[in-house]
């Protein structure tokens, strides 16, 4: 899970916000390929998704921080069709995910 979790426009009572929610697999889906720079076929090897099933959701991702961004409204990390395991410990911070089939 992400230490932070929520995020707001600066000044605005949260009751006057609409909230978005990003799923965990939708924030992955950015790190692996606006973050780290991956090519979608190994950020879906990576999750353990079809390189199409990456595509849709990093699109689902992005319309959501866009809309958050420039409409104004907070975003909600949360939830989402993902298995969370462990990090090795040389690798903090990151989130990895069970694959089919193993770990």
């Amino acid at each position: 899970m992400p230490e932070i979790t929520f995020f707001k426009p600066q000044g605005v009572p949260l009751r006057d916000l609409e909230i978005v929610h990003l799923a965990l697999d939708e924030l992955e889906a950015m790190r692996l390929v606006d973050l780290d720079g991956l090519y979608q076929e190994e950020a879906a090897l990576q999750m353990g998704v079809s390189r199409p099933t990456l595509g849709r959701i990093l699109e689902n991702a992005r319309r959501k921080v866009s809309m958050a961004l420039l409409e104004g409204k907070a975003l909600r990390l949360e939830g989402g069709n993902c298995n969370v395991i462990a990090a090795p410990s040389d690798s903090p911070g990151r989130c990895w995910r069970n694959r089919q089939g193993g770990a």
